[in-house]
């Protein structure tokens, strides 16, 4: 699995319930198919609850991905750290949009938002890799020195996790747009709440889950593939063997060791007359 992405959503069982959550899962694999991965109820989107659905997809057999994309949800970080800890993590960046115009008066918003996204747009001559994130994280700070002033809370917002923000561009650049969000498992995903509205009651939990998976499954039947070239394979291979398998250092040889019995010569004794 090259790509996973993760969402919590909830769901009311009938319209005077509290909402519960729904943890959902779907990833690009290294053919860049679409797969629906799993998805199960929970009490809250705790990092236990988290843990618990990562962990029990590892034991089905799912391995650890390159690219975990999901939002910014402290127990949500948490658990793919402890279970996945070889992944990297890409902070969808259309949540923290949000969260970031939120702090924003609705008169400077369309400006505010349009300079959060310039700062990912970059020109089509740079390569994927630590120098596109370099790039994209000095705008950050030319982002942060013309806002903070004005608007000290976005630029906090903004600065928080910054580091996840830019992780995608280490990926091959075709797929730049379609890694950087959760959105579209979001955008399934409230389509079945919409069936549930329409619906109006469910009688418990695992029917509301056997909707959701009906949902989902369907829809990840047309869900569009990721296009994998030499080039991108070539990187992907590359991460992965940064990531998964880093180079052992082997420890230096003595050089006084004697060839035959790897064993240090010991020093001679001095006597004192």
């Amino acid at each position: 699995m090259e790509y996973l992405f993760l969402d919590g959503s909830h769901f009311k069982y009938h319209a005077h319930a509290a909402a519960e959550p729904v943890l959902a899962a779907w990833g690009i694999d290294t053919d860049g198919k679409p797969v629906f991965v799993g998805l199960d109820v929970a009490a809250s989107e705790s990092g236990d609850a988290w843990e618990g659905f990562l962990t029990g997809l590892g034991e089905r057999g799912l391995a650890c991905p390159l690219l975990v994309i999901s939002d910014g949800a402290p127990g949500l970080i948490g658990a793919v750290e402890r279970t996945m800890g070889a992944a990297l993590r890409q902070r969808c960046l259309i949540h923290r949009a949000g969260n970031l115009l939120a702090k924003i008066p609705r008169h400077a918003a369309a400006e505010v938002k349009a300079d959060y996204w310039a700062i990912f747009d970059l020109p089509d001559n740079i390569e994927p890799g630590l120098d596109a994130v370099k790039l994209a994280q000095n705008r950050i700070d030319a982002f942060a020195k013309r806002w903070r002033d004005c608007y000290p809370g976005a630029v906090r917002c903004l600065l928080d996790d910054r580091g996840s923000l830019t992780v995608y561009l280490r990926f091959p650049r075709a797929h730049w747009p379609r890694v950087r969000h959760s959105n579209f498992i979001e955008r399934t995903v409230g389509e079945t709440r919409r069936r549930v509205k329409v619906i109006g009651r469910l009688p418990g939990e695992h029917s509301c889950l056997k909707l959701v998976w009906a949902v989902l499954d369907r829809a990840s039947a047309g869900w569009r593939g990721f296009t994998m070239t030499p080039a991108g394979l070539r990187l992907l291979a590359d991460l992965r063997r940064t990531l998964h398998d880093p180079p052992t250092e082997l420890p230096q040889r003595n050089p006084e060791t004697h060839t035959e019995t790897s064993v240090a010569p010991t020093q001679p004794v001095r006597t004192i007359a």
